[in-house]
């Protein structure tokens, strides 16, 4: 069964946790819940998880757990089939790792072979390497294996086919018999399966298996955005949309208490739910929201899990889910019982990948849709003074009005004073800036220049550029 687990659950240290909460990560994917308990106790471990389920970081975590900073020596190693997963991975485990001092670094073929003994010689405690360039530095005697904890093969299948299976086997002979492996694969063909018979001891099977996803009558759609674009989006998006019963994803709790008191700012009917309300706190948000006293909810994956209202017209993820599956269960807050129901992601210019992983898993294209304008929003506000003003015409109580509306009519023109009524029941968009915490998307590539750091006419290093890491 897939559960989703709060990390302040697994008893990790406050080092790794204060680690995990920059990353913006508050729960665990499936992959994540039923990995790191079994890896923290040292048990060996088959996961079957496509890429974008977050396995990174379900053997990641328990591995910066289990390691030692005081010690220079290599004490774990990653074994991954490309270069750019082996910079991907390494990155992540050097953001889990940066308070406990536990540092990561790549080895991968293509890379300077002396840059990579400089980089060895200031002791790493994981290697995150390639077969080709792990054999080759095993032969050189530049990297020992003797000290090796915990060995993990990532994208054992991907590695398989690039016909490393055997070189996989030398670097496995090298390692101490007395250590943990981790094996996490898309598939486990027969070739695999014989691989974790000859080198792992009793290994406990983990498969996650996405859902068969998307609800039809769910409308998706991503609109790319800058990180500082998002909330005036959102609010262009709620006045153009006029949505019925909303809810929006966030990824932390602070986002959530962020996001909600600033729509509260801007005129919504908004509240937010989280893991820290109490459970009168919460049942109080939710009656109200079921009652359509609250219009938008802002909720974290954990708080929303089970909810269940019927009406709900649009989810909208204002930060990308870091996994699939909680993609799955987002959407599905809408489109229930055969209604239509719309879908929105912004998607920041570095999260297109989490994108595209959630497009091959649910095996559906999301479509994109353009950024609305202010004008946009502005229309949008007037259709809905419109639709409120013929609703009044059926309202009870409109004849005591009647005579009030004749006195106008005798000293203003008609069409002046229609003008005004609709005036005062637009809500105009207000664009004064709001600045919401910055929220770091889990999973991002660094960008790197080709050439490294460039000289100057002066002979200074001149500025780096920002790097994404």
């Amino acid at each position: 069964m897939n559960i989703l687990i709060d990390f302040d659950e697994l008893k990790l240290s406050s080092a790794v946790l204060e680690a995990i909460r920059n990353m913006g990560f508050e729960e665990t994917t499936p992959i994540q819940a039923e990995t790191i308990p079994l890896s923290m106790a040292g048990r060996d471990v088959i996961g079957q998880a496509q890429t974008g389920t977050g396995k990174t970081a379900a053997y990641g975590i328990p591995l910066v757990e289990r390691l030692s900073a005081s010690s220079e020596q290599i004490q774990a190693l990653v074994i991954v089939p490309t270069r750019e997963l082996a910079m991907q991975v390494a990155e992540e485990l050097n953001r889990i790792g940066e308070f406990k001092r536990i540092r990561a670094l790549p080895i991968y073929g293509g890379q300077d072979i002396k840059r990579q003994f400089r980089a060895l010689a200031k002791g790493p405690h994981i290697i995150v390497g390639t077969p080709g360039r792990l054999l080759d530095h095993l032969r050189r005697k530049t990297i020992r294996l003797l000290h090796i904890q915990t060995v993990v093969l990532d994208e054992a299948d991907e590695m398989l086919n690039m016909g490393f299976i055997d070189d996989i086997k030398s670097i496995l002979k090298e390692v101490p018999a007395e250590h943990q492996t981790m094996l996490f694969s898309a598939t486990v063909p027969g070739q695999i399966r014989a691989l974790a018979e000859q080198f792992m001891r009793n290994p406990e099977t983990i498969a996650i298996r996405p859902k068969e996803l998307t609800v039809p009558s769910i409308e998706q759609h991503y609109l790319q955005v800058q990180e500082r674009q998002k909330f005036d989006v959102l609010c262009r998006l709620l006045d153009i949309q006029n949505p019925d019963l909303a809810i929006v994803f966030c990824r932390t709790k602070r986002r959530v208490g962020e996001l909600a008191e600033a729509l509260g700012k801007r005129g919504y009917a908004a509240e937010g739910i989280h893991g820290d309300l109490t459970q009168p706190q919460r049942d109080k948000v939710m009656q109200l929201f079921r009652e359509g006293t609250v219009e938008v909810l802002v909720a974290t994956d954990v708080a929303a899990r089970g909810l269940d209202v019927s009406g709900v017209t649009h989810v909208f993820n204002f930060d990308i889910p870091q996994d699939p599956e909680s993609y799955v269960h987002r959407i599905g807050r809408t489109g229930r019982a055969g209604e239509a129901g719309e879908a929105i992601t912004f998607v920041t210019p570095r999260e297109m990948n989490q994108l595209r992983q959630i497009e091959k898993l649910t095996k559906r294209k999301i479509a994109r849709r353009p950024i609305p304008t202010l004008t946009e929003a502005i229309e949008g506000q007037q259709r809905l003074a419109v639709e409120r003003l013929l609703q009044a015409l059926d309202t009870d109580g409109i004849g005591r009005y009647k005579a009030l509306a004749e006195n106008l009519l005798e000293e203003t023109d008609s069409v002046l004073l229609l003008a005004a009524a609709l005036k005062l029941l637009t809500k105009e968009p207000d664009t004064t800036p709001v600045q919401l915490t910055v929220e770091q998307p889990p999973y991002r590539r660094r960008k790197r220049s080709s050439r490294g750091r460039r000289r100057s006419s002066r002979g200074k290093t001149s500025k780096r550029r920002r790097k994404y890491s």
